[in-house]
């Protein structure tokens, strides 16, 4: 118990230094800002008085963000006789990702996780240090575990042609794609997409809740989120979808199909193809689940029909090759290996990984979960894949909300 209350002061004593150190800064900049436009201009231009009034509405908003958490922290937790879900919040993090994943913990563990005490899993790709430890340790309710990645999941396979995969990395940098020139990001989506199930930390678990640093949650989580995956018999469950970048995946598809073509019992009846594909599955219309939030049952990532499919594709070489992203596979995998039914959107989320978030797009939905979002909705632009899920699946939703300001 005491242990307990000094993690809830400790987490309370990070959230106030938190807010008011974005008041001070917004503060001394929106000031400088006018001073020097006044010294050079005699009055500030159109730009600074644009630039401080955005500034304005970006205090506003953190005032918001301050009462709604602050509301949030006063929800009771669920009784001691409560059954949680067999899960955990799995990070993947490096030391000097610390205080991006403070900010993600105290989102998560306000507006969710202080209810329901879920534990922690963290990993990395080297020894977590005491400081990463001891300040994340402080804020969780759960229980919280380190481990490291095994040197065999974050590496090169035998088969693959490092000098090659040196050579792709050069071309895609000079051509300005995302994380084109980056091993590190290689490995990562390889670990994501094929071996962080098979972790030993996450033996004893069944569903997950992915969570990156940086994130935000504009809304309160009213509702046990991974308890209603196993109560509702769902597999994978997202909140924001999109176009992945073509360069980065030219061959995904086509060695998908291969596997397909040897492996046609794997395809479920009443499947998401149609979310994948605009042509009956000649071609990949890029769209993908961010799996940067993404809540599953690790059992399906475990069974023999994932493991084979992932098999086929790291064989193929594209996560080094090319760079092959843990979301199409996973979502290429959903789309073809689950039925439709199996999938969730969870609209009522409000979610931000920078660039992109999700709001509720209801009033009464923003009302009930003490929602503070801040960034337009990307869910229901062109880029987005969402409204296309919803005609997939035969269902219609509401699209006009665009946030609360």
């Amino acid at each position: 118990m005491a242990n307990r209350q000094v993690r809830v002061i400790r987490f309370i004593f990070i959230v106030v230094i938190l807010f008011y150190g974005t008041i001070k800064l917004l503060s001394i900049t929106s000031r400088s800002d006018l001073v020097l436009s006044m010294a050079h201009h005699g009055r500030p231009d159109d730009a600074v008085v644009a630039q401080i009034a955005s500034e304005k509405q970006a205090k506003i908003n953190a005032a918001k963000l301050k009462v709604s958490l602050e509301k949030a922290l006063r929800r009771p937790s669920v009784g001691k006789d409560y059954v949680k879900a067999n899960a955990t919040l799995v990070t993947l993090a490096r030391n000097n990702d610390l205080w991006g994943i403070v900010q993600s913990i105290k989102d998560v563990e306000t507006r969710f996780n202080r209810v329901y005490k879920y534990d922690w899993v963290f990993l990395n790709d080297e020894e977590f240090n005491s400081e990463f430890m001891d300040v994340t340790r402080s804020m969780i309710s759960g229980n919280v575990k380190f481990g490291k990645i095994p040197k065999e999941h974050w590496g090169f396979p035998d088969w693959i042609d490092q000098e090659k995969s040196s050579d792709e990395r050069i071309r895609l940098e000079e051509e300005n794609v995302i994380y084109g020139g980056s091993l590190s990001y290689r490995h990562m989506c390889r670990f994501e997409s094929g071996f962080f199930f098979d972790h030993p930390l996450l033996q004893e678990y069944r569903y997950y809740w992915r969570i990156e640093p940086d994130i935000r949650l504009y809304c309160d989580i009213n509702y046990d989120i991974i308890k209603y995956m196993e109560d509702n018999n769902k597999t994978y469950g997202w909140t924001l979808s999109l176009i992945e970048f073509e360069k980065t995946i030219p061959t995904l598809w086509n060695t998908t199909k291969d596997f397909i073509a040897s492996h046609p019992q794997y395809l479920a009846q009443d499947n998401l193809l149609d979310f994948i594909s605009k042509d009956d599955g000649q071609t990949y219309n890029l769209c993908h689940f961010w799996s940067n939030f993404e809540i599953a049952d690790m059992d399906f990532w475990r069974s023999e029909i994932y493991r084979e499919y992932f098999n086929h594709l790291d064989r193929a070489g594209g996560f080094f090759y090319e760079r092959w992203g843990d979301a199409p596979v996973h979502s290429i995998a959903a789309s073809l290996f689950l039925p439709k039914n199996k999938i969730h959107h969870f609209e009522d989320i409000g979610y931000y990984h920078m660039p992109f978030g999700n709001c509720p797009t209801d009033k009464a939905t923003q009302d009930a979960n003490n929602c503070a979002c801040e960034s337009d909705n990307f869910s229901w632009t062109k880029n987005s894949c969402t409204p296309r899920f919803y005609n997939v699946i035969g269902e219609s939703r509401q699209q006009d909300g665009n946030n609360l300001r």
